[in-house]
């Protein structure tokens, strides 16, 4: 891949004054466009060899374009707190929004290259290295992510001439330092890493584009031209699926077929949903012995809690079910268990303007805890294949890949060092229903009751169906489900506390 970025590509001062005439409003033009239509953020990702002019490009870009609108993140090794997280948990905090544009810096691919060629990261480990980056990638394009992979390369003479004439100039000097020259000493290892990584992450949905760094006028008209290209393309395919749309949509309103539409195909579908609707619901706590069992289920929470064990782990929490199944009256009893400084509670409810500009998972990434720390969501990410599905609000491609995106994103937390509790609590339709109409008759339960339980309860076999197919395709062996029959309050409350004292454990004692 990098033999064609050393042809020694070169623009003169003249063409290039030209090029810039024409290309600058251009791109602004461009960002604006994105901007009005808000319908897709773009992510540009800058990569390659020290001295090949990454920095100064981007600073161009950036005072060629809108610098309101445009971010760009810079990331060198992670901080204490970024180490106590999941390792991709710092890059999803500066995706774009919508409409807008980030540049990264030192971003996922600058581990896996520079920890092989230092020999940190050992070769067995590279292919799934490479592979977390492809996965990563490939949610995000498929949220709509737009993603720009610039390689900014040189070769080695060139690199050692650019440090040079960096070094030799006092007002450049400062920019080269001991570790650019221990590069550069390690330049055959890394061209040879880099290459390998870049051919198997150049995807049709996000290919890397190198670029001869070796002159700045190239570098610079290369990269915007890059840039302008790949928005305008974006553009142009957002217009003509909403022309496709509001065609497809007038032939809904006449009844007019679609000759170019095929039939979908026909699968034969394991009926998921006996995983909800056989459980049993006839075991019973009596109130004296659930007042001694819950006190002793949340000492050993505590204890644990309390573990040397704990700071190197975080405990993500999941609570799902059916509407009034005493999610809240578990997690009362569950904080009750620990420190008041060691945990946060995260209720979910329909995202926000600024979660929805964003990639679906973002804004649970942003409460991911730090070791030693509890983070307990009242609902979850499983919105997408729960209520999302069911009430049409994400379209089957979405939460049909959901499945994959959230095991992806459960295999990455608990890779670094998360415990993953989920708890479904299930109740019947009957007992539902007493529940509800006890929160209407109790004036200071009124609060829990809404017009949106009550429909939500004429959908009841929908979110069965759709909450057997979820435990079905996410219950792994690092993130298994615990289903806790929730008939009985007192019951479900002594199982939560179990289950997630014997996960903790488990974790504790290096088992899954």
């Amino acid at each position: 891949m990098f033999e064609s970025a050393e042809l020694g590509h070169r623009i003169d001062d003249a063409t290039y004054a030209k090029q810039v005439k024409k290309l600058r409003p251009e791109l602004l033009e461009a960002q604006y466009r994105l901007l009005a239509e808000g319908s897709f953020p773009v992510l540009v990702l800058v990569n390659g060899v020290d001295g090949a002019g990454k920095g100064e490009t981007v600073n161009l870009l950036n005072e060629w374009l809108d610098p309101r609108h445009i971010r760009s993140t810079a990331f060198g090794p992670p901080t204490e707190e970024e180490w106590s997280r999941p390792p991709m948990w710092r890059f999803w905090r500066a995706l774009p929004a919508k409409g807008k544009i980030g540049v990264l810096f030192g971003n996922w691919y600058t581990d896996p290259i520079n920890g092989r060629v230092t020999h940190k990261l050992p070769s067995s480990e590279l292919p799934a290295a490479i592979e977390r980056v492809r996965r990563l990638e490939r949610l995000l394009t498929d949220d709509g992510v737009l993603i720009v992979k610039l390689w900014f390369h040189l070769s080695k003479k060139g690199m050692k001439k650019r440090l040079e004439e960096l070094a030799h100039n006092e007002l450049t000097s400062w920019r080269v330092t001991k570790a650019d020259w221990k590069n550069f000493d390690r330049f055959d290892a890394f061209a040879k890493v880099s290459e390998r990584v870049l051919r198997e992450t150049s995807t049709g949905d996000a290919p890397w584009v190198v670029i001869d760094g070796s002159d700045p006028n190239y570098r610079a008209v290369t990269a915007a031209k890059t840039l302008l290209h790949a928005i305008d393309g974006r553009l142009a395919e957002a217009r003509a699926k909403s022309t496709a749309e509001r065609r497809s949509a007038k032939r809904a309103r006449t009844g007019t077929a679609d000759p170019s539409t095929e039939a979908a195909p026909v699968f034969e579908t394991v009926d998921t949903s006996l995983i909800l609707r056989h459980l049993k619901f006839e075991e019973r706590l009596s109130k004296e012995k659930y007042e001694t069992k819950v006190v002793k289920a949340q000492g050993m929470v505590a204890k644990l809690s309390r573990n040397s064990k704990i700071k190197k782990h975080s405990v993500v929490i999941v609570f799902e079910g059916m509407d009034a199944a005493g999610k809240g009256g578990a997690i009362r009893r569950v904080t009750q268990a620990l420190d008041a400084r060691q945990y946060d509670v995260i209720p979910i409810a329909a995202p926000t303007d600024e979660e929805r500009a964003h990639p679906y998972l973002w804004r649970f990434w942003k409460s991911v805890p730090r070791h030693g720390r509890f983070t307990i969501f009242d609902r979850s990410w499983y919105g997408r294949v729960l209520v999302e599905r069911v009430e049409g609000f994400a379209s089957q491609a979405a939460w049909t890949r959901g499945y994959a995106e959230i095991n992806d994103f459960e295999e990455q937390l608990t890779e670094g060092g998360a415990v993953v509790v989920k708890l479904w609590l299930a109740i019947t339709k009957d007992e539902q229903l007493r529940r509800f109409q006890e929160r209407e008759d109790t004036k200071f339960k009124q609060y829990k009751i809404t017009p949106d339980d009550w429909r939500n309860r004429k959908k009841w076999d929908d979110y069965i169906v759709a909450g057997g197919d979820m435990i079905d395709r996410t219950s792994t062996s690092f993130a298994p489900w615990h289903v806790i029959e929730a008939n009985d309050k007192h019951l479900a409350r002594v199982r939560v506390l179990e289950a997630i004292h014997d996960r903790m454990k488990a974790a504790f004692d290096g088992r899954r």
